[in-house]
């Protein structure tokens, strides 16, 4: 029995155990594969300073000497993914794209896109063992260097690349970095597919341009929203609250520092000399002491007292949030409707790791939705629906600006969504259920080290304090939008009560101009009378609310945008498409000056929760004021 034990690599383990890592279908690994190359080529831009500039390109690929198929029959592809970004030293390639855990991210307590030093390479041992083709990259680092070009696989006993072939080629990009991997895989489009998370991707990241060319021959633009590069997130140290006590005796036993109080001061953030030296008096050790000699219950009572110890939280210039004004931006962008907010949270801690939570919400559907049919009513037993009524809200899930496609119901974003109760906004929601109705959910967390499920990185696990910020982000949300649609009622009953009115307009006016013997001017009456009854019944804003102005953005009615500015606070310019202009600020009228709750009075310019309306013209009757 002792003879057959042997060692294993952590290649042969996921060999074995693909599965988890999202191979575990031929369509959920063609989007894994396209996933980890994208997510790699948009952190090395990031890094680098460059506004990022991806093409993404699906061929179907023929299996010997057959025709090449269609897209929907393929069974195998590859996949072609360039970036513009700052290349790769040819010393590293071989290793970068061969070697699992291989990467600069696990170590370092910053906000990325990768983590574990698993996905390209991954994505490279699964194309070599459905299709034995090595993983084929072109390389530049600037213009004067010359592009390399390297063919490789992987060594499964040792976790050690193979390189087949390296040579010196000419490439037309002056820097960059270019990926081929031939997998098995399907092509489906739809939900969960690489088109949605391309699409996805495009909304959270509106400083990308992102071109697709599909397997069909179909090239999709996705054009850049921002011209700026998000703020790049600095690397900060552990915090004292996110180590485990196994971690702080090997942190004691390889630290270079000389005394436990420099330990302390300098290998933790948020921990000056002066908080050191207290806690090692109150753990009575010698600040003095050297952290070699600090063992056994010592070091357990040490680190007891540092946990106990009241201690800042960590800075938060390691993350870099998508922002407000992007997230509206992706949304209007990708989602038409009537209706869009965003909110960010403030920092938060979750063992030691600092994080932001993020939400937006687009409500309503475009008005160029093809209506369905009427059916024959027909009597429904207790507890049936309508077809119609089944509609429920869409989750989209982000994770460090990636899309979550996978493992909904076993996320946390998922569970709060659930957990929220969307019928105190007047919508309607069954029990442990998403709320109905054309609604669109948007949650994203930024963080140092994303809690993950599995390797997969598909589904956030259920940590307390992650949960309790997502909940308040999607309350903050839901307030905005119930008093969205509690206007929108009131707008909808003043309407209802004008067109009473006119009416009985026409009969006034002849009964008036009997009275006067027919010299009265009827036309001039009429238009008085109209007048009176549209400002009895809310006046423009009741027609801007319903959109009967007709000047809200092109493709749509009016759209109503809540941001924290206040109700006159202006709408982010790029939320609009370049065709439509942003109104100008307008004093609200008054029956809206009524704060929403909790908010600060509307005479401040930064109230919690506010309308601002988006029209391509802004309306006479405005300009006038």
């Amino acid at each position: 029995m002792g003879a057959r034990q042997r060692e294993i690599s952590v290649s042969e383990f996921f060999t074995k155990n693909r599965h988890l890592l999202g191979f575990d279908n031929p369509r959920k690994a063609l989007l894994t594969c396209v996933k980890e190359a994208v997510d790699n080529a948009l952190d090395a831009c990031e890094e680098a300073g460059i506004l990022p500039e991806v093409t993404v390109q699906l061929e179907a690929v023929a299996v010997g000497a057959a025709a090449v198929p269609a897209a929907s029959q393929a069974t195998r592809f590859r996949i072609t993914v360039t970036d513009n970004g700052p290349g790769i030293v040819r010393q590293q390639i071989p290793r970068v794209f061969a070697k699992l855990l291989y990467g600069s991210k696990f170590h370092r307590l910053r906000m990325s896109r990768g983590q574990q030093g698993i996905g390209i390479s991954a994505a490279g041992m699964y194309g070599q063992l459905t299709t034995g083709k090595p993983v084929k990259i072109i390389s530049r680092t600037g213009s004067r260097a010359a592009a390399q070009y390297f063919a490789v696989q992987i060594d499964t006993k040792k976790n050690e690349p193979l390189v087949l072939e390296n040579k010196t080629v000419e490439w037309d990009r002056p820097q960059g970095t270019q990926v081929a991997i031939e997998v098995e895989g399907r092509y489906q489009k739809g939900r969960a597919s690489v088109d949605e998370y391309l699409e996805q991707t495009s909304i959270a990241n509106p400083h990308v341009r992102l071109i697709y060319r599909t397997p069909e021959g179909e090239t999709k633009d996705y054009p850049r929203a921002y011209h700026e590069l998000p703020p790049s997130p600095k690397e900060i140290k552990p915090h004292p609250y996110g180590i485990e006590f196994g971690m702080f005796l090997k942190m004691l036993q390889e630290s270079k520092s000389q005394t436990v109080s420099s330990l302390l001061s300098s290998d933790f953030c948020r921990v000056p000399p002066a908080l050191a030296d207290e806690m090692c008096k109150a753990a009575k050790v010698s600040p003095r002491a050297k952290p070699r000699d600090i063992r056994g219950a010592v070091a357990e009572t040490l680190y007891q007292t540092i946990q106990a110890t009241k201690i800042m939280a960590p800075p938060t210039n390691c993350l870099s949030p998508i922002g407000e004004k992007a997230i509206l931006s992706g949304l209007y962008k990708q989602i038409k409707g009537e209706f869009y907010t965003a909110v960010s949270r403030p920092p938060s801690v979750y063992r030691g790791n600092p994080f932001i939570i993020e939400a937006g919400l687009a409500f309503g559907k475009a008005p160029d939705s093809v209506a369905k049919p009427e059916k024959q009513s027909m009597p429904l037993a207790e507890g049936e629906h309508e077809e119609g009524d089944s509609e429920l809200a869409r989750v989209i899930r982000y994770a460090n600006r990636v899309p979550l496609l996978y493992q909904q119901s076993s996320c946390a974003t998922f569970k709060a969504v659930l957990a929220t109760t969307w019928r105190n906004y007047g919508i309607t929601q069954s029990r442990g259920a998403l709320p109905a109705g054309p609604m669109v959910i948007f949650v994203h967390i930024a963080s140092v080290w994303v809690p993950f499920t599995s390797e997969s990185k598909e589904a956030i696990a259920e940590y307390d304090e992650i949960h309790k910020e997502i909940t308040l982000a999607l309350r903050e949300c839901g307030r905005r939008l119930g008093l969205f649609l509690r206007r929108r009622e009131r707008a909808a009953s003043e309407f209802r009560r004008r067109n009473i009115f006119e009416l009985y307009i026409e009969e006034v006016v002849a009964a008036c101009n009997s009275l006067k013997g027919g010299k009265l001017p009827t036309e001039k009456l009429k238009a008085q009378l109209q007048k009176i009854a549209s400002s009895r019944t809310g006046g423009i804003k009741t027609d801007e609310t319903l959109g009967k102005t007709g000047a809200g953005p092109e493709g749509l009615p009016h759209s109503i945008i809540v941001t924290a500015e206040g109700i006159e606070g202006e709408a982010p310019a790029i939320a609009v498409p370049a065709v439509a202009e942003v109104s100008e600020k307008q004093p609200p009228a008054k029956q809206n000056r009524k704060p929403a709750a909790k908010a600060k009075p509307a005479k401040k310019k930064s109230s919690k929760s506010a309308t601002v309306s988006i029209a391509r013209k802004a309306h006479p009757a405005r300009k006038k004021k």
